[in-house]
Order: structure tokens, then C-alpha cells, then sequence
């Protein structure tokens, strides 16, 4: 908190005061936190560095940002990538720095994080929750927007070889899709790849660290361009008869995914 204390009024703009301000916060509690951790001081510090990033950094372009309602439950579901959760700050921030109908999306992050010490305390005082199922049905029926990332480690720790190739997602977010009625906003995310591209995954080390993964990448993310494209709404009634049908509706997320995909890559004329 002194830290905190500290920080904010030697690095907070008046701008950013009044953006997290105006964003819709729900049951934010005496000590200054809501339920999964996030502190509107903290968001504040963090907004200052991740806006100059988005801006100046990485120079995001943020396209479809009107599919995105203003209020109401709603699952944002994008590819993953990057090894460090960079996609999921940007995508974030994108929503919560529109002109109009502003809202901030809480981040589902892997379980590994939080046991990094002072790590996982800050990801959930900007907004991040564990990527668990309960965690995440409570949020949607507090009306909350979530941002999940499906394939997991498996999309953010892949070799720079397989970029932009979707892996495996998992059923998770389909499921809560359905039981809690929460449309779904495709994302396509591309630039993120060559933040941090990653030559091999070194194993051995990663298990001995009691990582998820290791990769010989750059120490620091690099100045790739990023771009963010946002699909339509899509909706998926609580019908499903058996895992196939479940399988079938999260195929057809990722094929709009792909196509978000290919229109980012389209849309830009370098890496940097």
C-alpha cells in the first residue's frame, strides 16, 4: 500500500485518473478491492505504463472495438501467444480505452503465475483471475466481460515456427458460454508472435524451475507492431447434446478466429 501510496501521484496523468474512473467497477469494497483482488489505484500505475506501451511501443491498431457492448456478461476469446501475457494487456486495454461504452475486462491467467512472489498479488489488482471455471461463472453472472485465451501454454509457449497456427483449445469457455448465456467476441491478435519469438523450449530447465516452459527468446519483448481485430458477436444456446456438439461450436470459434487472424496479417505492411 505505502508503495502504492507512493507511486501513484509521481505517475498517474490526470487522463488516466479520469479512464479508470469512468470504467464500471462492481462491489469494489472499504479496503479499495473487489472480490478477485483489483485495486482501481494499482490499474491506474499499470494503465500509465501498458497506455505508453500500446501507443508509442507496440503502436497497437484496434479494429471491430464496437462489437463490444458496454455493459452485460460477455467472454472475449482470442489466440495466444508471445510467452509473457502481453496479448491479453493489450486486448484489455483496447476495451477499456474506447471512446464510448468503455468497460474493463478481467483477464483469466494461468495457475503458475500466482506463485510467482509479488507477481500474481499485481495481476490481480489490475484485474486478472484465476483461469478457474467457478471464478469465472461467478464473474459472468455479476456481468462482468472476461478475456480467455483457450489453448493455454499451449498457444503462449509454442516455437516461433508454429506462429499464427491455432493449437488445441480447450472446451472451458464454451461451456460457460452456454450455462450462463454469454455471447462470445472472437479476437484475432497478431504481432504478439513477434514480441518474444521463441527459438525451443527448454525443458529440462522449465522443470526444474517449476515453470510451465522455458524459452530462448528475447529478454525483452521486442517493438513488434500489433494488431487487434474483433468479430461479431456469437451466440450458442445451452442445447448441447453431448462433447461432440460442444466440440463442433468451439471449431467454429476458432475458425472466426482464424479469419480475425488472417485480416491482421493482411493489415500490416511489417513486422515492425
Amino acid at each position: 500500500m505505502r508503495t502504492r501510496q507512493f507511486l501513484k501521484p509521481r505517475t498517474v496523468g490526470r487522463d488516466v485518473d479520469q479512464l479508470v474512473d469512468a470504467l464500471p467497477k462492481h462491489n469494489i469494497g472499504t479496503q479499495g478491492y473487489d472480490p478477485w483482488g483489483l485495486n482501481p489505484d494499482t490499474a491506474k500505475i499499470t494503465f500509465t505504463a501498458v497506455r505508453w506501451l500500446y501507443q508509442n511501443y507496440f503502436r497497437v491498431q484496434a479494429q471491430g472495438l464496437e462489437h463490444i457492448p458496454g455493459e452485460g456478461r460477455l467472454l472475449i476469446v482470442g489466440n495466444h501467444s508471445g510467452q509473457l501475457p502481453m496479448d491479453g494487456v493489450m486486448v484489455s486495454f483496447a476495451v477499456a480505452n474506447k471512446s464510448e461504452n468503455a468497460r474493463l475486462p478481467r483477464s483469466m491467467i494461468e495457475r503458475w503465475f500466482p506463485s510467482v512472489p509479488f507477481l500474481g498479488n499485481w495481476m490481480n489488482s489490475v484485474g486478472g483471475v484465476i483461469g478457474d471455471p467457478k471464478n469465472c461463472g461467478k464473474m459472468l453472472e455479476r456481468e462482468e466481460s472476461i478475456v480467455v485465451f483457450p489453448e493455454g501454454i499451449r498457444g503462449s509457449g509454442k516455437p516461433y515456427r508454429l506462429r499464427y497456427q491455432l493449437q488445441r483449445f480447450g472446451h472451458g469457455f464454451m461451456h460457460l458460454a452456454m450455462e450462463h448465456n454469454a455471447p462470445i467476441v472472437p479476437v484475432g491478435v497478431v504481432g504478439c508472435e513477434e514480441t518474444m519469438p521463441s527459438l525451443v523450449n527448454i525443458k529440462p530447465l522449465a522443470r526444474m524451475l517449476g515453470m510451465p516452459y522455458f524459452p530462448l527468446a528475447p529478454l525483452v519483448p521486442l517493438p513488434a507492431r500489433v494488431f487487434l481485430n474483433f468479430g461479431k458477436p456469437m451466440h450458442f444456446a445451452n442445447d448441447a447434446r453431448n462433447e461432440r456438439d460442444v466440440e463442433w461450436r468451439v471449431e467454429e470459434v476458432k475458425d472466426a478466429i482464424r479469419d480475425l487472424i488472417d485480416t491482421g496479417i493482411a493489415q500490416r505492411k511489417s513486422i515492425f
